[in-house]
């Protein structure tokens, strides 16, 4: 198992029983109790867990929204194969506006290398895209980026995403469903997200399957806006059958 594998199940364990000793996670993961520790204690640095006497307990509170930190390592293979094939509906020369998230975040990598113009909603994103010369070209909106999650919201946000038209918005997700539609976990992200899917001559929305069939706090759009979601094998079938028949198009890697 590698590292990015272990920290990951170590990751989800954590956060699906509220802690874990470091015991139980050497038995879970097969590494030794002292390579557990040194993994503990990285992802407590990342933010993804809390650090206690003999393991670790989780930072999430129930029905809040999964840090940044904890987000970026579950299901990264799955994210990545959305990724490529967000990559591959994108045709050169396009301009792009990117959404914040650690899914899109994996799109980011992959349009780095292609000569398309990029909006990016996040610091994380703007980071990637900028810190090497490449043939894709940068632009920055205004806003103000929440804590931990560099995620950029608020009225300069909107402004700047007003200003503009994109030929493709490609949208990350917190909740979806062919009967509650695209949701957000708070008004500000779901406010850009309405936004960003009105500057667009498309919107694709891309998803690791565990989003699919949940609703999140703050309503963005019935799914009948999106014109393509794609997602992954966990993808509840019925759900995927539903939204079809929304006429949303579903492509699964």
């Amino acid at each position: 198992m590698s590292n990015a594998d272990r920290h990951g199940l170590i990751a989800k364990t954590v956060r699906d029983s509220g802690g874990a000793t470091v015991q139980e996670l050497a038995e879970l993961t097969g590494a030794s109790e002292m390579t557990i520790r040194r993994d503990l204690d990285t992802l407590a640095a990342q933010g993804v867990l809390e650090r206690v006497r003999g393991g670790a307990r989780t930072l999430l509170l129930r029905g809040a929204e999964p840090p940044f930190a904890l987000r970026a390592h579950e299901a990264v293979d799955a994210k990545r194969r959305i990724a490529a094939e967000v990559c591959a509906l994108i045709a050169d020369g396009e301009s792009v506006l990117l959404d914040s998230g650690t899914t899109c975040l994996e799109v980011a990598r992959l349009l780095r290398e292609r000569p398309v113009t990029v909006l990016a909603l996040s610091l994380q994103a703007i980071h990637l895209l900028g810190e090497t010369p490449g043939p894709a070209t940068l632009v920055v909106p205004g806003g103000q980026p929440r804590a931990a999650e560099g995620a950029l919201t608020g009225p300069l946000t909107l402004a700047s995403l007003a200003a503009l038209r994109f030929d493709t918005a490609v949208l990350g997700c917190c909740g979806l469903s062919a009967a509650d539609g695209l949701t957000a976990y708070d008004l500000d992200e779901a406010a850009v997200k309405k936004a960003s899917i009105a500057s667009a001559r498309r919107t694709i929305v891309a998803t690791d399957g565990g989003k699919l069939g949940r609703t999140a706090y703050a309503y963005v759009g019935p799914s009948a806006l999106l014109h393509t979601l794609v997602t992954d094998s966990s993808a509840p079938a019925d759900e995927v059958t539903a939204l079809e028949g929304a006429g949303t198009v579903v492509k699964t890697v």
